[in-house]
């Protein structure tokens, strides 16, 4: 039953690959696909498929549309980051609102984070 259930998770993380939405694509190819670490879109983890994760930083970042807001969205994903943050997996959220109207203050906030994680000395715009 296991093996069915992560297969079915392959399937629909596949399937979220395809069809990102605009601001999941804003934020990989114009910033994250050009950092000398690796981001897999899409990324089943645990029973959980995340926006985007860093196996290198143990870093996964969530981009919030308004589904995350409602009283069911904010419990799912409260318990989704436990989870991770059990499993030493660092969660960064970002609601599409601020992706959109600060985009290089979003940036800044992962490269940051990346930074103090991995030891790196990244800085925005190289």
């Amino acid at each position: 039953m296991e093996e069915i259930k992560r297969h079915s998770l392959k399937l629909v993380a596949r399937n979220l690959r395809r069809s990102m939405t605009r601001e999941e694509r804003r934020l990989y190819y114009r910033f994250l696909k050009k950092l000398p670490v690796t981001f897999n879109r899409q990324k089943q983890l645990c029973s959980y498929i995340v926006d985007f994760y860093a196996a290198q930083a143990k870093l996964v970042i969530e981009l919030d549309g308004s589904q995350h807001y409602t009283e069911e969205g904010r419990r799912g994903d409260a318990e989704r980051d436990a989870e991770l943050s059990s499993r030493g997996i660092l969660v960064l959220r970002y609601s599409n609102y601020d992706l959109n109207t600060n985009f290089e203050g979003v940036c800044l906030d992962i490269l940051n984070h990346l930074n103090e994680r991995m030891g790196l000395g990244i800085v925005l715009g190289e």
